[in-house]
């Protein structure tokens, strides 16, 4: 990439020309010292700490040896609006805006890019190819999760290949880290312990925070960058402070921030307003409202949807108070052509919890504050004059004239103390320039961080073994911390078929079998994060309790295992408010307790609202719908295909089932066993297609070429056991001859018959019989190919449910390798690195299963 120097890509990826830091870090990554990828980036807010992402992009362009092929961008759990995957996009549109022989365009025409939520949610462009550049966007919870092998909301047969795309060949830049000290300490325990292993494929951390916990080498500004007018204007933005005081919070301090707010009601400005209670939140709502303020709230117990539709100035129902907070379309006809908000005009108020304390590109004229830690006061700071532009910004903090003795009240009064020495300027640079040790100490009380182990990372590693295991803790105190002042949180979500298919059990093991089918029908349809709310445990307890639904209404529990308890409303309040934690509620549309995308137990369920039910509510590009549940006599959806079938009444006669029966579809591209082709493909043909897709993948990575070899040979091997009679008999083929199936087409599969034996145990059985396997020299290689023949659809992890062959009685010897070689194979390659290896040949046989080369003639 001679062409042209880092400032005319900067310029074409980003529209701007770049800071002195931005050339800065590029220069760091492609030096030759040891920690070119700095541990920690330390820049003030309103600087562009997103374009790390771009400037890893033109490294990666110009020095691919230096640079991991992914980047995973983790942001805080409370974020409300990732605007990164906003970001990015822009940066591919203008990639391919650019001339085919483009340097950036040669090498970064089809960036993936997936995020967890909105149009890009979880669509697995990132994992369908390990070979293309990618960048995932995702909160704590989802990738910290995923990285301990666990995926919330993804099943146990996804788990290792997101662990191993993740956790291998990528760069993980956590954002704002200073507000998640335990999810920092873990994955640097993760980077060590993957240097320990010497796993191949590197995994590098970087902390990105204007406010940083950590020491040591730190990459910040320098004097280039303080001398550059744009950074000079923003960090030196001023931001004039003033303090109040109330004697008791509790009941002052609702009252203090309206009349502060309403000494601004004629201002003509955007006013933000923080607090740190939910209670004090709706009391100053409801004060601002009544007295004919434009108000609009902003927590983190909003819905999904509510949160990205009100957020995004893309969609015309989104909201035009918050709109004023955004920063405006640039002058050219395309990006005015996207906003469709008209900005509320006169004096806004936007009012929040933590939730709008990061993630969000917000900028305020002026802001009311309650009185938080220092990390907390300095987000809050960062949302206010964002761009230095607004002449008269105020800052107005109301604080308690005595504070308790508790560690938390303590660091607010060490902050209070702070904030009134920088003689009433809270700029960036005067917060900056604070004393570090001062700061740490005025700092949220860190979390007990709970310690990892390479015990703990076997355990987690073991993703076949689904029920509760001795030494496997749930992971979401490993991503959080323990927190006495951070109350645990729980999930809720309105699903129909939580209604449809309730039942009463007359035994334990009907209940059992039933809440083992209702998790496989969330792993085929799984909750997305538009569909959930998140509050307080405490707080959806006594929601729960104020419902008016029938006692025995239905209720499903899911917890970080994906594992589901079927229960009723009655036995749920029955028990403990902690038996809440962490967990997530899944009610029905019948029982109501939705308001405004806020969870409410005084709202009755109303048939004629439609919004309870969002999980069809997934859209990419173009407004494209993702997945859609439908009856049987409603048309197919175009571009879709059946994903699986649910009988809502099996009591009845065959032609009463049909009646009932519901298809649940999406998008091929999203299924990685792709069962549902419009005709069948040849076994000869798919294992061929898989043969040419391990060979495409494995291609362009920088692993050894043994590594290589192992994968593309599995790919011949791995589908052997699809040619047993009782298995074609699975796929619709009754012919019990040659030639094969490899997948069924949608009107084969109306007689199938359940498949209990796996094909991938079958093709372990047989690959000991193929010639050009025994004569493989290599007896590591062989070990590898067997492993990843085994685990190719999830199981051997470290074993098989039920290891049985329909065409071979004595299988024990094959079954009791399997977990033994797991371990060898953990121990040489490493947790993730193995789990990288697997989804390699994964990759290539989902890439087959999506696109199949061939289909069987409708005439055969």
């Amino acid at each position: 990439m001679n062409e042209f120097d880092f400032e005319t890509a900067f310029r074409a990826l980003t529209d701007n020309s770049p800071f002195p830091w931005q050339k800065a870090l590029y220069e760091r990554f492609i030096s030759n010292r040891t920690d070119h990828i700095p541990a920690s980036c330390n820049l003030p807010t309103g600087l562009g700490k997103t374009s790390v992402i771009a400037i890893w992009l033109i490294a990666l362009a110009t020095h691919p040896e230096k640079m991991p092929r992914r980047l995973v961008y983790v942001v805080n759990r409370r974020t409300v609006v990732d605007q990164t995957t906003d970001e990015v996009v822009k940066y591919r549109d203008r990639i391919l805006a650019l001339p085919d022989a483009h340097p950036l365009k040669m090498k970064f025409g089809t960036l993936a890019i997936s995020t967890l939520r909105g149009q890009f949610a979880d669509n697995r462009d990132w994992s369908a190819d390990p070979s293309r550049p990618a960048v995932i966007c995702g909160t704590v919870d989802m990738i910290g999760s995923r990285l301990l092998f666990s995926g919330y909301g993804i099943g146990f047969k996804a788990r290792p290949l997101h662990a191993g795309f993740l956790g291998q060949d990528s760069l993980l830049v956590h954002d704002e880290a200073h507000l998640e000290p335990a999810f920092q300490s873990l994955i640097v325990a993760i980077q060590k312990e993957q240097q320990r292993c010497k796993e191949f494929a590197k995994f590098h951390v970087v902390e990105l925070t204007a406010t940083s916990r950590g020491k040591g080498d730190v990459f910040t500004l320098s004097a280039a960058d303080e001398n550059n007018p744009v950074v000079d204007r923003r960090i030196n933005a001023k931001k004039s402070l003033g303090f109040h005081t109330v004697v008791d919070e509790k009941k002052q301090l609702a009252d203090k921030v309206l009349e502060l707010c309403q000494g601004q009601k004629e201002s003509g400005k955007a006013i933000l307003v923080f607090v740190r209670t939910v209670e004090c939140l709706n009391a100053v709502v409801t004060g601002l409202r009544k007295a004919g303020c434009e108000v609009q709230q902003l927590t983190g117990t909003l819905r999904g949807l509510e949160r990205n539709n009100m957020a995004d100035p893309r969609n015309v129902e989104g909201c035009p108070i918050f709109a004023r907070f955004l920063p405006p379309p640039k002058d050219d006809a395309e990006e005015r052509e996207k906003w469709k908000i008209v900005p509320k005009s006169g004096t806004v108020f936007l009012v929040c919890t933590s939730a709008g304390e990061v993630g969000v590109n917000l900028s305020a004229d002026h802001l009311v504050c309650d009185l938080s830690p220092f990390d907390s006061m300095a987000q809050r700071f960062g949302r206010v004059n964002r761009f230095g532009i607004c002449p008269d910004t105020r800052i107005d903090i109301i604080a308690p004239s005595k504070f308790d003795e508790k560690d938390y009240d303590d660091r607010r009064k060490k902050t209070l103390s702070l904030l009134k020495s920088l003689a009433e300027n809270g700029s960036p640079a005067r917060l900056g320039g604070l004393d570090p040790q001062a700061r740490i100490e005025a700092f949220s009380p860190q979390p007990v961080i709970l310690p990892v182990t390479d015990i703990l990372f076997d355990a987690w590693a073991l993703t076949s073994i689904r029920d509760k295991l001795p030494g496997r803790p749930p992971v979401a105190e490993y991503l959080h911390g323990k927190s006495e002042w951070e109350p645990p949180q729980t999930k809720v979500a309105w699903r129909e078929e939580v209604w449809v298919l309730h039942q009463d059990f007359e035994t334990t093991g009907e209940r059992k079998q039933f809440q083992k089918y209702a998790s496989e029908l969330l792993a085929e349809y799984p909750l997305k994060n538009h569909e959930f709310l998140s509050d307080r445990s405490d707080r959806v307890f006594n929601a729960l309790k104020k419902l008016a639904a029938e006692p025995n209404m239905p209720v499903w529990i899911l917890d970080d295992e994906d594992r589901i308890e079927v229960t009723n409303l009655r036995e749920l309040i029955k028990g403990d408010k902690d038996d809440l934690n962490d967990k997530t509620i899944l009610l029905p549309p019948q029982a109501g307790g939705l308001e405004k995308g806020l969870m409410d137990g005084g709202s009755n369920y109303n048939s004629d609202r439609t919004d309870y039910d969002v999980a069809d509510e997934w859209f990419g590009k173009g407004h494209q719908r993702l997945r859609k549940r439908i009856w049987d006599d409603d048309p197919l959806p175009e571009g879709m295909s059946i994903v699986d079938t649910i009988d809502t009444r099996p009591e009845d006669d065959v032609a009463e089932q049909q009646k009932g029966r519901r298809f649940w579809h999406r998008c091929a591209i999203d299924i990685e066993e792709n069962k549902n082709n419009k005709y069948p493909v040849l076994w000869t043909i798919h294992v061929g297609d898989v043969v040419r897709h391990a060979k495409s993948v494995v291609e362009g990575l920088k692993i050894d070429e043994s590594l290589k070899r192992a994968v593309v040979l599995a790919a011949e091997f791995h589908d052997h056991g699809k040619r047993r009679a009782a298995f074609q008999r699975v796929l619709g083929n009754f012919k019990n001859a040659e030639p094969y199936w490899a997948k069924s087409g949608p009107d084969n599969r109306k007689n199938q018959l359940k498949e209990d034996y796996r094909h991938e145990f079958g093709s372990l059985v047989d690959l000991e019989s193929e010639s050009a396997f025994e004569k493989l020299p290599d007896l590591d290689l062989k070990e590898l190919i067997r492993h990843l023949i085994a685990v190719h659809h999830g199981y051997g992890r470290p074993h098989f449910p039920n290891p049985y062959d329909p065409d071979h009685f004595d299988t024990n010897a094959v079954a009791s390798e399997v977990p033994r070689r797991f371990a060898r194979l953990q121990r040489k390659y490493g947790r993730w690195g193995l789990a990288y290896l697997e989804s390699l040949l994964r990759a290539a046989d989902w890439a087959a299963s999506a696109s199949p080369s061939e289909f069987v003639k409708e005439e055969e």
